[in-house]
């Protein structure tokens, strides 16, 4: 069974790590992996559509290879985050390489917001980290680019479990783009019919 929200207790464990915006009437729409030739000019399309600014934690390789749409991104003034620059898992990476990545996606775009790939970072690795970087990470995920959740039980999620204060994920990536191009409107959606607006994560 998949959790749309992250538990409580997992929150408070990693207490020091950013969970949630301090907003009793917003959200934080955020955007992993991009960008992409594929679906960013989309996205950006359909936020500028709403006037929606998001958070787009990027990641080096990317930015490297898609210099149009990340420069758009940052013209249309939405916020960048550092993503590593292979989408490096943490459990998986010997620390070194792992710092060596997030460094090397840090010359690319100068952001204190950092978040890590497939949401896995040792405590140890966020105490290397935790000085430079605002460790983002989220409450609600979408499971946009899992095949086996059905669209309409994420669109149920969003509409039972999205409130004030979250931090919501999205996929910037091939693999998630027929499902993103139902999704997004319809999260749009859900999220303003709440009487919610969308914000920007503080830096």
């Amino acid at each position: 069974m998949r959790r749309f929200r992250v538990p409580a207790i997992v929150r408070w464990f990693f207490f020091k790590r950013i969970w949630r915006i301090e907003d009793p009437n917003g959200v934080a729409l955020t955007f992993d992996d991009g960008p992409t030739v594929e679906l960013s000019d989309w996205i950006l399309d359909e936020l500028k559509k709403h006037e929606i600014k998001a958070t787009f934690f990027c990641v080096g390789s990317n930015i490297a290879a898609c210099r149009g749409q990340y420069e758009r991104m940052l013209a249309e003034g939405h916020q960048i985050g550092n993503h590593t620059f292979r989408h490096e898992k943490g459990t998986g990476t010997a620390l070194p390489d792992y710092l060596n990545s997030v460094e090397e996606t840090d010359k690319l775009l100068k952001s204190k917001l950092f978040r890590p790939p497939y949401g896995r970072l040792p405590l140890s690795y966020g105490k290397k980290l935790k000085d430079k970087y605002r460790i983002i990470m989220w409450t609600w995920l979408s499971y946009d680019y899992d095949k086996e959740v059905p669209t309409d039980q994420i669109l149920r999620s969003a509409e039972k479990d999205i409130r004030a204060g979250d931090i919501l994920v999205l996929h910037d990536n091939s693999k998630v783009k027929d499902r993103l191009q139902k999704l997004l409107p319809e999260i749009i959606r859900i999220v303003k019919d709440k009487g919610l607006e969308f914000r920007l994560i503080s830096v």
